[in-house]
């Protein structure tokens, strides 16, 4: 489809941008830092609200600001998570609204239904429409991360996640998937999604780039309105904003996809022709169709944060590009603003956001900003043109006239509406046009009268295959039996293979019963959300070559083999594409695997149905260090660049491909300190005797001076892969590892991360346990797990975690780690250790006691 008319301009801009990517994407080095991060607002494209003018409108904003209190409007302008308020605490300081955040659900629960999630939200509706007292009626308004599909709602329409929306090159998909997710949101109460992310990720390292549609500003653009029609409904019909339709929200602004090595909540150091022409390019046709919010990045802009960036939000977002509606931070992400605190900063409203997002912090916030009101901080003008802004988004929405949440014609009818059969279809059809072919020898597509072996981790795994945001935060700790009404890829093959008249075989780690015809392999990245994801580079899974292996024993024992990939982001994978005869780029395709089938399978009477439709939106590395979009401003080639997909009409026998990854993999790993037994690469491995002596481990066997902590080698999956540690005599003793230099988790510590190590018990000390964490001289964190070790299994390898969050209350500075890990123990505990590394998944999570610091 050509591009909609966003605006010739823009386009211009943006082709310019891309043509001169060499200089636009190297870093800035001007004379300040200040002249960086100068903004020249004249030199963004002018815009203006699409709204017409609305007097009837403009007039009850007016009446309804007259009446309002001072803690009315600050009440307005602070958004609480579900976790830490209440329907009552929105009575009491009169909210604007609620946000339910990737792990909030409600009553606490894991996960929620439909009628959980309309029940909560009447709750909080009525509450915010209660006028004893005297208070005015202010309907509250209820934001959820919708961002595909309303993916924290049990049984509804999952779709492929935006990384694989963007190979369809779709437009009219897009605006379909919008319009069935707000379907689906007002179905269960809901009226406001943070959606859609018009990010233009340029470095696969970061952990959220497959929120990002595309690389090419161009596209991300082309989809930016067409989404925003289906969320929103279609600017100047009936529709728009009626009871099908809910709140979108234009995020990140600006420049989150391009921060320095990709990471995220990090900076853009990028020129503002860059910043304008690529990474704003969705937000002018966001705007023309009608969104009505636009949330802040956590990222900065030359070292300027972008909840503090006045002249960005104000000067260039409301002012230049004439944007009418909410402008909202993240996720506490205004106390990232040099002077300010998550329960305090005026900078940020001043600024211009008009909404802070504030989980936790809410009362607190309040209760300041309150104050910086009364007192001038925070000038009234500011205030009443925010308070405007909120309420003409609830006005416009119909939100004083609607009733209840639960009056919504589609609550009435939600069995019928969410994950109907359509909706599903729909996101089927997403998943076949998603996928992108690399290879293809000639074994695809495959006759499903034959024998199909399906093997990998992500062949019967509907958690994997929708990666994060899903049910949780991060997409982890999931079953199959979480997703009713979806479909697993195997369960897809198999329904099919079954109708043709063929057989079908699971086995996750390839081994058969009968010699299969054709393998299909699924495998992939584990689920990930935000600064979760970040990568150090783009090796898959470096050190663990199990995924390899097994392509590489199937097709050696002389079975045709086809990969299915699941990412959220092309990686370097050049061993696995020659260990296969085709592969396939599948992304995060959601809750309808069976879309997967349709295109790998002919038909029962030999036809194909579906041909490969799936263009890269994003270009493959070539190794594991190369970034594609900065190595093609070095005229550097990727592996497969933009816009490559093969079709069965093509002849698609890619390779041999090169094996160097240009990067030591056993070194590549992120968040790993100690890997098969040895410590990783920039740390070393250190004992403490109870004597206070200390030696560095460089062989084993080996022992402290006093003879108190002993460390010898022991056969784990392989040979000497892990370390036996044993303590002796009297005293405490401490196994270490020790940083090369200070690491910072902070951004981690924040989130769900733990520290997780891969042991086996044998025996614990009658004394106890800890374990701990070194940040220079007098500063630690010790975590006692002496009660909670001693009920773990003996001699059973267990996966045990510890939340970061235990360290920093113990006292811990977790931005200058030195020693990340520290096991403290006495005479009597037996253990063997064979990883240490960040993760969000174990196999027992250790609670937060009593900790202690250590002087």
């Amino acid at each position: 489809m050509p591009l909609s008319p966003p605006s010739r301009l823009s386009l211009r801009r943006i082709f310019l941008a891309v043509s001169f990517a060499g200089v636009l994407l190297m870093p800035i080095h001007s004379a300040t830092a200040a002249d960086a991060a100068t903004v020249h607002p004249e030199l963004w494209p002018r815009g203006h609200s699409p709204l017409p003018p609305d007097p009837a409108l403009e007039a009850r904003v007016s009446a309804l600001l007259a009446k309002m209190s001072v803690e009315d409007k600050v009440g307005q302008m602070i958004q609480a998570d579900i976790k830490s308020v209440t329907p009552d605490d929105v009575r009491h300081y009169r909210l604007g609204s609620i946000l339910a955040g990737g792990n909030s659900k409600p009553n606490g629960q894991r996960t929620a239904t439909a009628v959980q999630w309309q029940q909560l939200s009447d709750a909080f509706y009525r509450a915010s429409m209660d006028i004893s007292g005297g208070r005015l009626a202010i309907p509250v308004l209820f934001g959820i991360d919708a961002v595909h599909g309303h993916n924290n709602l049990v049984g509804s329409t999952l779709f492929p996640q935006n990384v694989g929306l963007g190979a369809t090159r779709d437009p009219q998909l897009i605006h379909a998937i919008g319009e069935v997710t707000a379907r689906e949101l007002r179905a269960s109460g809901i009226n406001w999604t943070f959606a859609p992310t018009l990010t233009v990720p340029q470095d696969g390292r970061w952990g959220r780039a497959y929120e990002g549609y595309s690389q090419n500003p161009a596209l991300v653009a082309q989809y930016a309105g067409a989404v925003v029609a289906g969320l929103e409904g279609k600017l100047g019909t009936p529709q728009y904003l009626d009871a099908d339709h809910v709140i979108a929200t234009a995020k990140h602004f600006v420049g989150d996809g391009g921060t320095r090595d990709g990471k995220d909540q990090g900076d853009a150091e990028i020129s503002e022709a860059m910043l304008r022409d690529v990474h704003a390019a969705g937000y002018p046709p966001a705007i023309g169709a009608g969104v009505q919010v636009v949330m802040v990045s956590f990222s900065s802009w030359n070292g300027v944060k972008m909840a503090g960036n006045k002249a960005l939000i104000t000067d260039v977002l409301k002012d230049r590009l004439g944007f009418g509606g909410i402008v909202l931070g993240d996720w506490n992400a205004h106390g990232q603003v040099p002077g300010c605190t998550n329960e305090d900063c005026p900078v940020a409203y001043n600024a211009g956001l008009d909404m802070l997002e504030a989980p936790d912090s809410w009362k607190g916030l309040y209760k300041n900003t309150l104050a910086e009101v009364k007192s001038g901080v925070i000038p009234m003008s500011r205030v009443d043109d925010a308070v405007s802004r909120i309420l003409r988004v609830k006005l416009r929405l119909g939100m004083f006239e609607a009733g209840l949440p639960s009056a919504n014609p589609l609550v009435v009818r939600s069995t019928k509406v969410i994950g109907s059969p359509a909706h599903r279809a729909l996101a089927r059809r997403a998943v076949r046009e998603s996928l992108v072919l690399l290879k293809n020898n000639g074994v695809l597509p495959i006759d499903p009268r034959r024998h199909v072996l399906v093997a990998g981790d992500g062949a019967d795994n509907i958690s994997k295959q929708n990666g994060g945001w899903t049910l949780t935060w991060q997409g982890t700790g999931l079953t199959n039996a979480d997703f009713p009404g979806a479909t697993s890829i195997w369960a897809g093959i198999r329904a099919q293979v079954k109708a043709a008249g063929g057989s079908t075989e699971l086995s996750i780690d390839g081994s058969y019963k009968n010699k299969p015809d054709v393998a299909i392999v699924v495998f992939g990245e584990d689920p990930y959300a935000e600064f979760q994801g970040d990568l150090p580079n783009l090796a898959y899974r470096p050190g663990n070559d199990h995924d390899l292996e097994l392509l590489r024993r199937l097709r050696g024992q002389g079975v045709p083999v086809v990969a299915v990939f699941l990412s959220g982001r092309p990686l370097w994978m050049n061993r696995e594409i020659n260990a296969s005869d085709a592969f396939v780029a599948a992304w995060l395709p959601g809750s309808e695997g069976e879309g997967i089938a349709d295109v790998l399978l002919r038909t029962g009477d030999g036809r194909i149905a579906h041909d490969f439709h799936g263009k890269l939106a994003y270009a493959w590395p070539r190794t594991a260090v190369q970034i594609p979009v900065a190595a093609a401003a070095r005229g550097e080639q990727p592996q497969f660049p933009y816009g490559f997909g093969l079709t069965y009409a093509d002849h698609g026998d890619t390779g041999p491909l090169s094996e160097d990854a240009g990067i030591e993999l056993s070194s590549a790993r992120a968040g790993v300190y100690f890997s098969h037994g040895k410590p990783a690469q920039g740390f070393a491995l250190r004992l403490t005797g109870a004597d206070g002596t200390t030696a560095n481990v460089t062989a084993t066997p080996a022992a402290t001076a006093d003879g108190s902590l002993r460390i010898s080698s022991l056969d784990y999956k392989a040979q000497e892969d892990a370390r036996s540690l044993g303590w002796f005599g009297k005293g405490t003793a401490r196994a270490a590892l020790v940083a090369s230099a200070p690491l910072d988790v902070e951004r981690e510590t924040n989130g769900d991360v733990m520290l997780v190590t891969t042991l086996r018990v044998d025996a614990v000390s009658p004394q106890g346990a800890s374990i701990g964490v070194t940040c220079g001289s007098g500063c630690s964190g010790e975590v006692p797990i002496g009660k909670q070790l001693a009920v773990l299994p003996r001699g059973q390898w267990l996966r045990v975690g510890v939340p970061l969050k235990c360290f920093r209350d113990a006292g811990a500075d977790m931005g200058k780690l030195d020693q990340p890990f520290e096991w403290i123990s006495s005479p009597g505990e037996r253990i063997a250790v064979t990883d240490v590394s960040l993760g969000t998944v174990a196999d027992q999570t250790l609670a937060c006691p009593a900790a202690v610091g250590r002087p």
